[in-house]
Formats: structure tokens, sequence, C-alpha cells
């Protein structure tokens, strides 16, 4: 069974909740990412709390006509964090998401520290790789039958 940590982004931008949602915005123009990991610093480890998208920024600062510089992060990000642990199975991890309506999952480790993040987007292309490769599966199978005919 493939592991949830053996497919994460490790490359995560992450920022803390007390950065004004412009700094954030421009984070994630800067990083060219949807999103970004709240996180707290614990005893030297990374730990997330939450996550702000763009969507975030654009729905609930940009749409409503708050300043982005006088509103923080931890005041935008959603108000529970969802996540999976790296040794959680791929087919868990998505079983997380469908039920709680997320798109994207921060990845954790053992210690409960940040470890990578995996989105919508991330499974769909394991998916599909998957899927490839039992469809070569199928066809080699069927082009044995038809050599072991002639």
């Amino acid at each position: 069974m493939m592991m949830i940590g053996e497919i994460c982004n490790r490359d995560v931008v992450v920022v803390e909740r007390d950065v004004s949602v412009r700094e954030a915005a421009a984070l994630l123009r800067e990083h060219h990412v949807g999103d970004l990991v709240v996180v707290d610093k614990v005893g030297g480890r990374t730990v997330p709390v939450g996550v702000i998208t763009d969507r975030d920024v654009a729905i609930e600062v940009v749409a409503m006509g708050v300043d982005p510089e006088m509103i923080k992060v931890g005041e935008v990000m959603g108000p529970e964090l969802v996540t999976a642990g790296e040794a959680e199975t791929v087919y868990d991890t998505i079983q997380r998401m469908r039920a709680r309506g997320v798109r994207r999952i921060p990845v954790l480790d053992a210690q409960g520290g940040l470890a990578g993040i995996v989105s919508l987007a991330d499974l769909l292309e394991f998916l599909a790789e998957e899927i490839t490769q039992l469809a070569k599966v199928f066809y080699r199978e069927q082009s044995r039958e038809t050599q072991s005919l002639i």
C-alpha cells in the first residue's frame, strides 16, 4: 500500500498566523501556489494550525472590502484543520478529504510537525499514473495472447 508520505509535496510554503493577509497574498504570488500552511513554532517544530487559500483571500477579504493590511492570516484561515499522518495510506487520506470536503491536506510527521502537503491535483496525478500502469498490464496480456495465436 502506498503511504501518503511517499507522494506528498515536501516543499511547503508556510506563514505564521500574525502575518497580514496582504503579506500572505504576496507569498502566494511569489511562490505561485494556491495555499499557505499556517504554522506555529512549537519546541523547534513547525506545527500546522490552519490553511489559507487564494480563495480565502478573495472571498473573505477582498470581496468583503476589508483592508488586507489590517487583517491577520489567523483571522481568515479555516476554523478546523484537517491533517493526515505520513504513515497513512493514500486511500485513507482520500477518504478523509472527501468526508471533510477539503482539496488539500497538510501531512504530519510522527511528532506532529509539518512534513508536507498533498492536494487533490497531487492525488489525481498519482491515481492517473496507477491507472496507466494497469492499462499497460491489460494491453500486454492482450498482445501476448495475439502473438501466441500466430
